[in-house]
């Protein structure tokens, strides 16, 4: 079984732990009187952040749109990339940032973007560029802002939660002589428990797109050799964007280094990306 199809049950299963938190947390506190309003309140925001957020992406990096006549090389390589992987051709934005990095957003394919700092241009060269490029278009064709919209409005909800409980009392949970601290407890561990889980359905997208996209590309080298660049240059040219929260977008997580080697440590747990050596290897391992 290739690396995709073992990552996409891995996604499956993740998904289905989440929901298994919400049920856990409602039957500790004793009713559903929260849960039900925390998830129309989490569910309506993550929609609205769904529909709209690639929009909001693209402006806070900056990115100017590029054409057929002004993008190109980069814009005929999208053009043709997309065709391989059997998409419209998104939208190409050039985003004027020295640390070199990409991301994808939109809330389908037929309304996606794909973005790419000055620096990534500046650092890799085309075949490494083909590899990043397919890479996003691998999480555009899997739909991946889909899933990590999903996945953020269920680990949303315990967040409300907890706050409802330490604000109003619990909004009366726990009347059946619950203990409020194991409540409070509960439902605080299940927000911890969330969010590793939202990081880790994360992480095992990137390597379905590094999969996906190796196979776009017709190689995996392309990509192998950007991430190397790549991962070289994210400690020292660190990507100041306005919203850490979307880390994930992108195709090195920015602001910190990898460098660990996939090492067990508290930050590694709720990384939004594997370990870019885990990555190289998948890559190499499994062949195109």
């Amino acid at each position: 079984m290739g690396v995709g199809f073992v990552n996409n049950v891995k996604t499956a299963i993740l998904m289905g732990a989440l929901m298994g938190l919400i049920v856990a947390a409602a039957a500790a506190i004793g009713g559903p009187q929260a849960l039900v309003p925390a998830l129309v309140i989490g569910g309506v925001m993550n929609i609205g952040a769904f529909l709209f957020s690639h929009k909001i992406a693209i402006a806070s990096m900056r990115g100017r749109e590029l054409t057929a006549e002004t993008g190109g090389d980069l814009y005929r390589m999208v053009e043709e990339l997309s065709a391989n992987a059997g998409l419209p051709m998104p939208k190409v934005y050039l985003c004027p940032h020295q640390a070199p990095n990409a991301f994808a957003t939109g809330p389908s394919p037929s309304k996606a973007a794909v973005a790419f700092t000055q620096g990534a241009v500046e650092l890799l060269d085309r075949e490494e560029m083909r590899g990043v490029i397919a890479h996003e278009l691998a999480h555009i064709k899997n739909r991946d802002t889909l899933i990590s919209t999903i996945a953020a409005t269920v680990a949303g909800v315990f967040s409300m939660l907890a706050y409802w409980f330490l604000m109003f009392g619990g909004m009366g949970m726990g009347r059946g002589g619950g203990n409020p601290l194991a409540m409070i407890g509960v439902i605080l561990l299940g927000a911890v428990g969330a969010a590793i889980l939202k990081s880790m359905i994360s992480r095992s997208r990137e390597f379905v797109a590094d999969a996906d996209g190796a196979r776009i590309a017709g190689s995996p080298h392309g990509l192998v050799s950007a991430l190397q660049k790549l991962e070289a240059y994210a400690g020292r040219v660190p990507l100041r964007q306005p919203n850490p929260a979307a880390n994930n977008m992108f195709i090195v997580e920015p602001m910190i280094s990898q460098a660990h080697g996939g090492g067990f440590s508290l930050g590694n747990l709720f990384a939004s990306h594997p370990p870019t050596p885990k990555r190289i290897e998948a890559l190499l391992r499994d062949g195109y």
